[in-house]
């Protein structure tokens, strides 16, 4: 008996092993990111950095108010009422994606308000080339109030030159008309956002955070150097070895100093670079850290699981299907009432088939 009864302890511990490296392969990498391969802090001390941070606290855009239609041929009604916004989700969108656009509106887009506090979701559209596109954004803004469209003297350049553009006007408007909006939310509109989530872990925040830049963080990232690649970034253009620190998009949080002060730092910044990448370049121009969140999925799509979702952030490329299924299985903005074990296994169940996937 006494060696069956260590047959059975060696069998317990093979399988509670097991158990541990299963979660610590499922775990370990977001654990291993949040505790262990959080950013460095900026040395605040360096002049440029003070410099540039004295420069976006002095910024003052409201004199180029007046003249705001020629970068924006289409924009919604600003954010200059008394109203205390926590965020403002900024989705950026295609002409085209009319379809998705309402896809949002019909989910998570169409939610206002968390805890009583506001919180406000627009589109901003580069420029089209086509006129009935042009027509269309003019109609859909009419009736539903929540288009920007940015068409800036560069934005019709290449593909990341003209999207990197497009992110700065929108910084630029939300600057300049939604000055109160407390954090922005930078997203494309094939994302998932929980705002009630969200909205509850900012509001849970002990006091109102400055150089907030909240995602899922690309820690210690090399620049592409083979010039069959996208992305190339050649020695001359960029000669450090690594990437700075960054939120990876669809979709990350900043708060609205960051804002600023990314918007000050991106004066000169034309590298061809996703604008995800710039903003972390800009940030570390104004010695902003990014702070990493394993609940924003990054560029991936998690597998869908309601309690998993009720916990998450954000999850990336979302059909117009799979957004209206989220939006109702999670109360349509109320929340969905998950148990801590039904939310624990219900997050090692996505995880494990998105990593399968």
């Amino acid at each position: 008996q006494a060696c069956v009864f260590r047959l059975q302890t060696h069998q317990w511990c093979f399988l509670l092993c097991n158990v541990v490296l299963f979660h610590a392969l499922l775990f370990g990498g977001d654990v291993v990111e949040e505790f262990l391969l959080q950013s460095a802090p900026a040395a605040y001390t360096d002049r440029s950095v003070l410099e540039l941070r004295e420069r976006a606290r002095k910024l003052d855009l409201s004199e180029t108010r007046p003249n705001a239609s020629q970068l924006y041929p289409i924009s919604s009604s600003p954010c200059l009422h008394p109203q205390d916004l926590l965020f403002l989700n900024v989705v950026l969108s295609a002409p085209g994606n009319a379809s998705q656009r309402e896809a949002v509106r019909n989910s998570w887009g169409n939610q206002t308000s968390v805890q009583g506090v506001a919180v406000r979701t627009l589109f901003f559209l580069g420029p089209s080339p086509l006129e009935a596109e042009r027509e269309a954004a003019k109609k859909e803004s009419s009736h539903y109030g929540d288009i920007v469209q940015c068409e800036g003297p560069s934005s019709r350049g290449g593909s990341e030159r003209g999207q990197w553009e497009r992110v700065k006007l929108a910084m630029r408007w939300v600057l300049l008309f939604c000055p109160q909006t407390r954090f922005v939310v930078l997203a494309e509109d094939s994302v998932f956002l929980n705002i009630p989530a969200l909205g509850n872990y900012l509001l849970g925040l002990r006091t109102h955070p400055d150089d907030l830049y909240l995602g899922r963080v690309i820690h210690r990232a090399a620049p592409e150097r083979d010039a069959s690649k996208p992305y190339y970034l050649p020695f001359h253009l960029y000669p450090e070895r690594l990437l700075p620190d960054y939120c990876s998009g669809p979709a990350f949080l900043m708060s609205q100093d960051v804002v600023r002060k990314v918007y000050v730092a991106s004066d000169d910044i034309t590298l061809p670079l996703p604008s995800d990448i710039l903003i972390g370049l800009c940030a570390r121009r104004a010695g902003v850290v990014a702070t990493h969140s394993a609940r924003f999925s990054g560029e991936r799509h998690i597998r869908y699981n309601p309690c998993c979702y009720n916990f998450l952030f954000s999850s990336a490329w979302m059909s117009a299907e799979q957004l209206g299924v989220a939006w109702r299985d999670l109360g349509e903005g109320s929340g969905r009432s998950c148990g801590m074990l039904e939310t624990y296994y219900s997050l090692v169940a996505c995880k494990a088939m998105t990593y399968l996937e």
